[in-house]
């Protein structure tokens, strides 16, 4: 098992890690963004998960799950044009939940569990 940090505040403070690579699978932890808006967040986020993802040897064309978390599903349709330019040809199981986030600054969490390569 392997785990990667990618240096966040809440990683210690919460006692987690952005991403675990077991059994030839990668388990990225829900990850919000930076901006305004969920497209700036939506974007954001996926960055980080893209950095942890290639850090563990994967990419997003090898992502088998992705969860998106919103406080209102009413925004998730702003993102769809990221998430297709992101997993358009290769498009993972998903999932969308409308639910309360960490900080009411946060309009998206995404969680993505991708394989390793072979």
């Amino acid at each position: 098992m392997k785990r990667i940090y990618s240096g966040g505040l809440f990683e210690a403070k919460i006692g987690y890690c952005r991403a675990v690579v077991a059994g030839g699978f990668v388990h990225v932890a829900g990850t919000v963004g930076q901006g305004d808006s969920v497209e700036e967040q939506c974007q954001s986020a996926l960055e980080v998960i893209e950095t942890a993802l290639n850090k563990a040897g994967s990419n997003f064309a090898h992502a088998v799950r992705v969860t998106y978390m919103l406080p209102k599903a009413a925004d998730f349709e702003a993102c769809w044009p990221i998430l297709s330019a992101t997993f358009g040809e290769n498009p993972p199981a998903a999932t969308m939940i409308e639910c309360g986030l960490i900080d009411p600054k946060f309009k998206i969490e995404i969680e993505v569990t991708a394989m390793l390569p072979s």
